[in-house]
């Protein structure tokens, strides 16, 4: 039987090349095979190929052979270096190159300028989602696409098949740039979370309880406190939309300082915060955003 392509029937959904088979890989490559993409799977370790290829997803034994047999090429690999030596050798003469491995601005860029160097249109991807988000519409989950906005149009539908698409620019590096910061945020709010449950674990505190407390805190500032600092940065007025000064700040880092040691829990956090504060105070540090409450 001949297979259908878009070439030669103009309803047929395109064939995905997806290297990178780890949980995220593997969780993508899933949910466009159950929307009845077509699909091409590689790993550097051929046995995490074995249950996809149950599913319906033919494996190739290279990436090389991967590549050859999509237009659309996904990675989702270990870090930028991962994706060169995968793609080494390859011809990706003619092909859309969508890269949505974690990495930083600077390696997305330049890697734009290797596959244009290679004949290949590049799309650079930050996945805000864990693997059990995807392929859940209901989760939130999405990319931020950077990069050639005529492969974004060209492969938008196919790209939102797993989680959200949204495409934020020309610039290869804005996608992952956003990404990063959206994490490093996550990343601090992740570390607070841990100093929080430290301060109270040693007391007569239910752990569930406080945690539906932090959880809905959380909740309740974020909304609040992102506009305002957004604005403070856009304007530089580091007192607008605040009800508690920069000098107010800081003294009340220093009485949760106190509260720390006095709970046995180590004061790094809150001292690298407290300091970037009072070298602003006196002028000598990049801004910091004065609290919104």
């Amino acid at each position: 039987m001949t297979k259908t392509s878009p070439e030669t029937d103009p309803t047929a959904k395109p064939r995905i090349a997806l290297l990178g088979l780890g949980a995220m890989g593997s969780a993508l490559a899933r949910t466009w095979l159950a929307a009845g993409y077509p699909l091409t799977v590689w790993n550097r370790s051929p046995s995490r190929a074995e249950p996809l290829a149950a599913e319906g997803a033919d494996v190739a034994a290279t990436a090389a052979e991967a590549v050859a047999s999509a237009r659309l090429v996904v990675t989702c690999l270990l870090n930028d270096a991962s994706v060169g030596e995968a793609l080494e050798g390859a011809d990706l003469s003619g092909r859309d190159l969508v890269d949505v491995t974690t990495g930083t601005p600077a390696e997305a860029r330049a890697r734009a300028e290797w596959a244009r160097e290679r004949g290949a249109r590049f799309l650079s991807g930050g996945i805000m989602a864990g693997p059990p988000m995807v392929g859940v519409p209901e989760a939130g989950g999405y990319v931020l696409y950077s990069g050639g906005a005529e492969v974004f149009e060209e492969h938008r539908t196919a790209l939102a098949v797993p989680v959200g698409a949204r495409y934020v620019g020309g610039d290869a590096g804005l996608g992952p740039l956003q990404d990063v910061a959206l994490l490093s945020a996550m990343n601090g709010m992740f570390a607070g979370m841990e100093h929080a449950f430290a301060l109270v674990r040693n007391e007569d505190v239910s752990l569930k309880e406080f945690a539906k407390l932090l959880s809905d805190w959380l909740v309740a500032m974020a909304p609040v406190a992102a506009p305002d600092m957004a604005a403070q940065v856009e304007t530089g007025d580091y007192t607008a939309n605040t009800d508690s000064n920069l000098a107010m700040q800081i003294e009340g880092n220093r009485a949760l300082m106190r509260t720390a040691r006095e709970q046995g829990v180590g004061t790094e956090l809150l001292a690298l915060y407290g300091d970037l504060m009072e070298r602003q105070l006196a002028g000598d540090a990049a801004p910091v955003a004065a609290g919104s409450r």
